[in-house]
Order: C-alpha cells, then structure tokens, then sequence
C-alpha cells in the first residue's frame, strides 16, 4: 500500500510537471514565417530531416507542435538548464530563450555575451558581431563552439533513471534486513537481480570472483534497460542511441577488465607461451588490440546501432501516414502506419531486454576472462 501511494505520489509530481511546461514558439527568419504550411513535415525529405533530427540529442523537450491561425509553427514543451563555459566564465540560461530555434537565426544575450544555436550546438558570437554569419558550407564564421555543460534532454535521461534505481535498489536492500521475501515493486526486482547474477555474473566470471563485479553488471543491465524502455515513450528520448553515452560504458567495461586482469591474463596476451619465440610478439599485438579496441568497440557499436535503427524505423513507419496519403489515401495510410508501428514497437520492448543483457553478457565474459584461475594439469 506504501508503494502504491509513492507510486500515485510520483505520477501525480510528473503529470503536474508536464502540464505546467512552457510553451515556447519558434522565432524563424521570415521567409519560414510566410511559408503556408507553417513548418509542417509533409515531405519525404521533411520527414528524413526530422527523423535524424529527432534521434540527436537537444537542449529541451518538444512534446507536440502546431501552427496558429497567423501560419506560424509552435511547439510546446518545457525547457532545460543551458549552461556554459565561455570566454567570460560561467553563463546559465533557460534554453526557450533560443525559442526552439536551431539555425542560429535567434540570438541570446547574457552577460554582454551573444549566443546562438546551430544544429543543436551552442556558439558564442564574436564581439563585434551581432549576427551569424555563415560560409557555404552553412558553417559560422563569426562565432565559436562554447564548454557545453548543459543538461541535455539525454542528460536528464541520465539523471533521472538513476536516481529512479537509487530509489527502487534502496528500498529493495532495507526490506531484505526485515523480511525474507521482498514486497510490492520489489517482487519484480528479485528475479531480475537473481537472473543477472545465477545466469550471468556466475558462470561467466566463476564462482571465486563473481561477487565483486555482480554490482557493476545488476547497474548496467537495470541502467540500459531503464533507458531503453524511457526511448519508446513520447518523449523522445534517445540515450542509448548517443555514441557518447555508449562509448562511456563500454569504457566502464574495457577499465574494471583491464585493471582486473591477473598474471595468467597479462601473461597469455604480451607473451602466449606455447608457441614459437618469433609469433609472439605478432600475437602480442593482436591480443591486445581485440583488448583495448575490438572488444569495447563491439560493446559501443552494437547498443548504439541497435538502439538508433529501432527508433528510425519506429518513426519511418509513422511517417507512413503522411507519405503515402496520396497513394493510399488519409484512412489507408494512417490504418497502415499504426499496425505496423505498433507491431515493431512491441518488437522494440524485446530489443530493449535484449540489448541490455547482450552488453551484460559481454561485460561479464571479458571481465571473466581476465580473472579467471589458470589450470594446471
């Protein structure tokens, strides 16, 4: 019952939040303001440009767009903290005051500095400048890229699911000092947390080592998969599908394997013995290129395909609806893009456990290779 109302309590938090967001309009140049359609996406290469423009990451939240009676796009969303290292220190803005605009048109001033946002990068303009001018390859040359320390829409991904597992594994740990058999969400915790350690901690690092790397891989397997499941809500979230996020946990791995590995380990890669003296330092080479590059690479890539291609084909598959009206008319189009989005949306949910436990599974078998006891015979 005490979940259950932290759980209404929460939910109550979340909604009030999302329908006191701010509502920001987009302040373009006037050729876009007198375009009739307002900034719709109706076009193929409309679709593709919002598409890839979705799976990046961004400096607020877009929940719905329309346009008014005047023609103009707006969106409605809330913002995200901008904060900025820059020639003069620290600056600190709300990211509306860019109006949801991303091709440097809007200028922000704070503190006798000007800033503007390009393809979802944010650069300080020169002195003297008052506007952004750019070269022919769309490029400003009159404004420099800042220290981004923003809190992102992935950032607040991040955040937010792991203060979510720093309030589900807490919880879960105080109920064990009182009871056998955990209670509420915990139930559904349990197996999982028993599952990641019997089935992938256990016989892949071995019985003598397990224990101290199953935190790390019940963390990454709860954090991928948290994530995961965040990517198929409205939201747009995409934090699985960032090359930088990834890259950071396959580096998590490649760091506790690496200084993990004992003399056996070390022993077989810069010098295998059981061949000849002048293969050796061949073999050296190449076991440790598949150690420190191939095998965090295989980690980083693998999740970040995935993750990108699901949420692409997700959102082709909508745009079915406004690409093939014309061919299959407005009822046809739409009918087809919700069977099929939905169908590879719950494909989606499977991906989102399975690449969760792939990235475990791996971690697991390269940590226990580097641990594991040699067998003398």
């Amino acid at each position: 019952m005490k979940i259950a109302q932290k759980i209404i309590k929460f939910l109550t938090i979340a909604a009030i939040a999302f329908f006191t967001a701010t509502s920001f309009a987009s302040e373009s140049d006037k050729k876009q303001e007198n375009q009739n359609d307002g900034g719709r996406v109706n076009t193929k290469a409309e679709v593709d440009a919002y598409i890839l423009h979705h799976i990046k990451d961004s400096h607020d939240f877009s929940l719905f767009s329309y346009t008014s009676d005047e023609g103009k796009r707006k969106h409605v969303g809330f913002p995200l903290p901008v904060i900025l290292w820059t020639s003069e220190g620290l600056v600190a803005f709300m990211s509306s005051e860019f109006h949801h605009n991303d091709d440097g048109h809007v200028v922000v001033e704070k503190k006798g500095l000007k800033f503007a946002k390009i393809h979802s990068k944010i650069y300080e303009l020169d002195k003297e400048a008052s506007t952004v001018s750019f070269d022919e390859t769309h490029h400003a040359t009159n404004a420099h890229k800042t220290l981004d320390f923003s809190i992102t829409k992935s950032a607040f991904g991040i955040l937010a699911i792991g203060l979510l597992m720093l309030f589900w594994f807490s919880k879960l740990a105080r109920q064990y000092k009182t009871k056998k058999v955990p209670t509420g969400f915990g139930r559904v915790l349990e197996p999982l947390v028993l599952y990641v350690r019997d089935e992938i901690a256990r016989p892949n690092i071995g019985e003598k080592h397990y224990r101290r790397f199953t935190g790390y891989l019940l963390t990454v397997f709860f954090f991928i998969w948290a994530l995961n499941l965040l990517g198929l809500t409205p939201l747009g979230f995409n934090v699985t599908g960032q090359l930088a996020v990834t890259a950071c946990l396959a580096i998590f791995t490649l760091v506790i394997y690496t200084v993990s590995g004992n003399k056996d380990y070390w022993m077989h890669m810069l010098w295998m013995p059981g061949v000849p003296y002048a293969i050796r330092p061949v073999l050296a080479i190449i076991e440790l290129a598949g150690a420190l590059i191939i095998k965090p690479f295989s980690l980083l890539v693998r999740l970040f395909a995935n993750i990108s291609a699901g949420h692409i084909v997700v959102m082709s598959l909508i745009a079915i609806m406004f690409t093939l009206k014309e061919s299959l008319g407005v009822v046809g189009a739409t009918g087809l893009s919700l069977v099929l989005s939905f169908f590879i949306t719950l494909i989606e949910v499977l991906v989102a456990f399975l690449q969760a436990y792939i990235f475990t599974m791996l971690s697991a078998l390269f940590i226990g290779m580097a641990v594991a006891e040699p067998e003398h015979h």
